[in-house]
């Protein structure tokens, strides 16, 4: 099976779940709990694409100014500094750190 098949069975399965979203009970989608599952597994998301981006360059994991950056950023965050001081600390902690040739 070619690579055009696959990504063609993922268009309609992405589409089909898409679409079965518009079934679901707005009862169901006003709930508590459901928004808390909802925010909870938005936040995961998040979280997940953050790592990725951060220790992968094509399909190997490497250790560069990118994690010293997000290391940065959380502590900037566990300080609960505004969110633009959080993006300018993680930018010149990479660029501090490819400053000093930690690519």
């Amino acid at each position: 099976m070619s690579l055009w098949w696959w990504i063609l069975a993922a268009c309609i399965l992405a589409y089909a779940t898409k679409l079965a979203g518009y079934f679901v009970p707005a009862k169901l989608l006003r709930s508590p709990r459901m928004m808390r599952i909802a925010g909870t597994m938005t936040i995961g998301l998040l979280a997940s694409l953050t790592t990725v981006n951060a220790v992968a360059a094509g399909q190997s994991l490497v250790l560069d100014a990118r994690l010293g950056a997000l290391a940065a950023a959380g502590v900037a965050l566990w300080l609960r500094a505004p969110f633009l001081v959080v993006v300018l600390v993680g930018a010149g902690s990479a660029a501090a750190l490819r400053l000093l040739g930690w690519n």
